[in-house]
């Protein structure tokens, strides 16, 4: 019984005490990728309602999906300008943007999708990708 306590509070502050790596900076656009291991993951999870766009990258293989990382992410918007370019250092990837409409670029081993984002003044938008 002592034991399972004793995890349970370990857990509880493991998850208060995770931490994202730094943010990136690209012009004008703050972002930050990771969520490889627990600790960074969870703290992925608590941060997404911070950001304005929370991007998730996933590989199905033989019918089950795994997270992946390396992926390269294009934003533009509305006038096909690009905003942010950069490569997720892992399956999860928060970027603050201004309110308008996105297309965004995801690029896994030489396979590119494409998701449209329409940010708000508030909330966050979440969008998955997925390889097959």
């Amino acid at each position: 019984m002592f034991a399972a306590i004793l995890l349970i509070a370990a857990l509880a502050y493991t998850q208060a005490h995770a931490e994202l790596p730094p943010l990136q900076h690209q012009g004008s656009t703050d972002y930050v990728s990771g969520g490889v291991g627990l600790d960074e993951s969870t703290a992925f999870k608590a941060a997404m309602a911070q950001f304005p766009l929370a991007l998730t990258f996933a590989s199905n293989r033989d019918g089950h999906s795994d997270y992946v990382a390396d992926v390269q992410v294009v934003v533009r918007d509305s006038q096909n300008n690009n905003i942010l370019n950069a490569t997720s250092e892992g399956p999860y990837f928060l970027a603050r943007l201004p309110a308008g409409k996105y297309d965004v670029f995801a690029t896994y081993k030489g396979q590119t999708q494409s998701r449209k984002a329409d940010i708000g003044s508030t909330g966050t938008v979440r969008l998955i990708f997925e390889w097959k």
